[in-house]
């Protein structure tokens, strides 16, 4: 067979993991990144930096691969679907673009007869006068928010007049659960009803970043069952191929709640890499590339935990790590605060 060229659009740490899953499988990668410093041109064959309306290196890109796919979805929707014109774009372009919107997402949700918190489109600082009732609730940008970008807890409505609000962009109010916990199911769908999906994962968030995951979840029977047969009806209603994340609450009551859909590799799938015989990563390129689908095996139990800012520092002048560790740094050159810059995940 000849060798697949795969376009990778990102080039932050999913990117990264996924040339690294793609070359484990002798698959050449080209990426395409608006940011001159992405940590992904270390593990690609060829990387291209530009914006991503820039119709002459997108042309230059589309020449040099069979296919495409991206690493997160904040991508406009114009550029992925002109490239889909030229080559395939999976998972497809009109995927991304339901899920970039919030309300259009949890309305999709809905009508599958899967439960979401309530929510309600607002477009306006007025529309939030009658709203009593969502409150305690969280204000989401309904487009282009991530890692809490976007997002304003709101207690009470006098909570309104200290946060600035840039009320010319449109929302979405979301009544807050009484949480208990958070979990997360990745599967892998490469094609009609033929999945590979990994066992829920149980999420803590801090700043509104994730900060650990775990296998197994401490979760019931139920939960378990509900939420992988919940994400692989998404998945199948979409028609997606690739890997997917639908992240869940739980709250007291034991009652499961789709938070969100992930059109992509996931933050919270990092662990798949040590705990399983195939990874998110290599599971996704394998559903795109059309490639083998192996039967998944869970080889171990595990905990990852995102090194946020400078918590990556003891790790990168060589700290000990014991043989069940495995430490994972993504060689983004700038230490920020809120950014995550590595992980770890232990074997338990």
């Amino acid at each position: 067979m000849s060798t697949i060229n795969l376009g990778i659009i990102g080039g932050g740490q999913l990117g990264s993991m996924l040339a690294i899953a793609a070359k484990k499988l002798n698959i050449k990668t080209i990426i395409y990144c608006d940011d001159i410093d992405a940590p992904a041109q270390n593990f690609c064959n060829e990387f291209i930096f530009a914006e991503y309306n820039d119709k002459k290196k997108i042309s230059d890109f589309i020449s040099k691969v069979n296919l495409i796919t991206y690493e997160f979805e904040n991508i406009p929707f114009e550029t992925l679907n002109e490239m889909n014109k030229f080559k395939p774009v999976l998972p497809k372009p009109s995927i991304n673009r339901l899920i970039q919107h919030r309300l259009a997402e949890k309305d999709f949700v809905n009508k599958l007869n899967i439960r979401t918190t309530r929510y309600v489109s607002i477009e306006n600082k007025k529309d939030l006068a009658t709203l009593q009732d969502f409150l305690p609730g969280i204000l989401k940008i309904s487009t282009m928010g991530y890692d809490g970008k976007g997002q304003y807890p709101i207690k009470k409505m006098d909570d309104l007049d200290t946060l600035d609000i840039d009320f010319s962009k449109e929302y979405i109010l979301e009544k807050l659960v009484k949480l208990k916990k958070e979990i997360s199911v990745i599967v892998t769908r490469f094609g009609n009803n033929n999945y590979e999906i990994y066992e829920p994962i149980e999420n803590t968030h801090e700043n509104q970043m994730l900060k650990y995951s775990k296998i197994p979840a401490d979760i019931s029977q139920k939960i378990l069952d509900q939420s992988k047969e919940w994400a692989t009806r998404i998945s199948e209603e979409l028609k997606y191929i690739g890997t997917l994340c639908v992240e869940f609450f739980i709250d007291r009551n034991e009652n499961l709640y789709v938070n969100e859909i992930a059109p992509r590799v996931h933050n919270s799938g990092h662990l798949t890499i040590n705990a399983y015989n195939i990874s998110q990563f290599e599971n996704h390129i394998r559903a795109i590339c059309s490639l083998e689908k192996i039967q998944l095996k869970k080889l171990s139990n595990a905990i990852m935990i995102n090194l946020i800012g400078n918590q990556i520092n003891p790790y990168r002048q060589n700290l000990k790590l014991k043989d069940n560790e495995f430490f994972f740094d993504y060689q983004k050159k700038e230490v920020k605060e809120k950014r995550k810059m590595g992980h770890i995940t232990t074997l338990i």
